[in-house]
C-alpha cells in the first residue's frame, strides 16, 4: 500500500516523521495518517514525497510498468478507494469482535451462575436471561458475522435457526422452571415421551435446515475444519441433511424399545453423538486430503 511504501523508505532515508512532515509543509499528524493508510496525499504532495524520498511515484503507488503511464489523479482516486474499503472492513472487523465477545461473556456469565448460584429456579432464570440476550445479539448481528456474501434465502435460514434456538430454549428453561417449583408433574413415561420428543425435533430441523446454511463461523456444526473451508462447512451439512430422518427413526426405534429413563438417555446420548460424529468425521477426511 501506498502508505506502508512511504513509511518504509522514509525509514530508510532517515527521516523522521517530523523531519519529512516539514519538508513537505504540513504536520506530522497528516503525515502519520498517510503512512498508516487513513488517507492519501494528493497528486502534488505525492511527487513531492517522491522527490523528497528519492523514489519513483510508480514505486510508491507499487505500479507494474504497463500501469506507469496512468494518470496519477485516477490512481490515487483508486488508492484512496481500496483505502475507504479497507478501512470499513476493519471497522467491521473490529465491531464483530466486540459482538463476539459480549457473546462469550454472556455465556461465560451463564456458566458461573450455573456453578455459585444454589437455587435452581434464580439459576434457570438467570442462564435463560444470558442465553436469549447472547442470541438476540446473535440475530442483530447475522450480516457482520457472515464471512462473505450471503443471499436473500440463506440470510432467511440463518434467522429462523437463531429464532427457532432462542424459543426452543425458552420453552425448555420454562418446562424446566415450572418442573422445579412444582407447578406441572410428569410421569415417569411423559418424561421419556419429552425426552424423545426435544431430540427428535432437534434432529429433524436442522436437518432440513443444514444444507441451506451459509459458511459462517456462529451457527451450525462448528467443529475446527469446518469452519476454516467452505467446501467441507457444505459438505458436513449436506451430510447431516442426508442422515437426519434415518436418524430420527433409528433413534425413536431404539428408544421405544426399552423402558427405562436411564436406558432412554443412553440413547439420547449416543444419537447425538453420531448424529455430529458422522458428518464431522467425513469432513474431517475431506478436509484431511483436500489440503494434505
Amino acid at each position: 500500500m501506498l502508505g506502508d511504501n512511504i513509511k518504509k523508505y522514509r525509514r530508510e532515508r532517515g527521516y523522521t516523521q517530523e523531519e519529512l512532515a516539514a519538508r513537505l509543509h504540513v504536520v506530522r499528524q497528516t503525515l502519520s495518517k498517510w503512512e498508516n493508510n487513513a488517507s492519501v496525499p494528493d497528486a502534488e504532495i505525492l511527487i513531492e514525497i517522491s522527490q523528497a524520498l528519492e523514489v519513483p511515484v510508480s514505486v510508491l503507488l507499487d505500479l507494474t510498468p504497463e500501469k506507469e503511464t496512468v494518470d496519477l489523479t485516477d490512481e490515487l482516486a483508486r488508492v484512496n478507494e481500496e483505502l475507504a474499503e479497507r478501512n470499513q472492513q476493519l471497522q467491521r472487523n473490529t465491531l464483530a469482535s466486540q459482538k463476539r465477545g459480549q457473546i462469550l461473556f454472556l455465556s461465560f456469565v451463564a456458566l458461573m451462575v450455573v456453578v455459585l448460584v444454589d437455587n435452581p429456579l434464580v439459576s434457570l432464570f438467570l442462564v435463560g436471561a444470558c442465553i436469549v440476550l447472547a442470541l438476540l445479539i446473535l440475530y442483530r448481528n447475522l450480516t457482520l458475522f457472515s464471512e462473505g456474501a450471503v443471499s436473500v434465502s440463506q440470510m432467511k435460514t440463518l434467522k429462523v435457526v437463531t429464532v427457532f434456538n432462542a424459543i426452543f430454549l425458552i420453552v425448555l428453561l420454562a418446562v424446566c422452571g415450572l418442573l422445579q417449583a412444582q407447578v406441572i408433574s410428569l410421569t415417569g413415561q411423559q418424561e421419556q415421551w419429552l425426552l424423545m420428543a426435544v431430540f427428535s425435533c432437534l434432529f429433524l430441523f436442522f436437518g432440513a435446515l443444514s444444507p441451506r446454511l451459509p459458511y459462517q463461523r456462529h451457527t451450525g456444526l462448528r467443529l475446527p475444519w469446518t469452519v476454516q473451508d467452505e467446501d467441507t462447512w457444505n459438505l458436513a451439512h449436506r451430510i447431516i441433511g442426508v442422515i437426519s430422518l434415518p436418524m430420527t427413526l433409528l433413534y425413536l426405534a431404539a428408544a421405544c424399545s426399552v423402558s427405562d429413563f436411564e436406558h432412554i438417555g443412553t440413547i439420547s446420548v449416543i444419537a447425538l453423538m453420531l448424529y455430529i460424529g458422522i458428518p464431522g468425521v467425513i469432513s474431517l477426511v475431506f478436509f484431511w486430503r483436500k489440503y494434505h
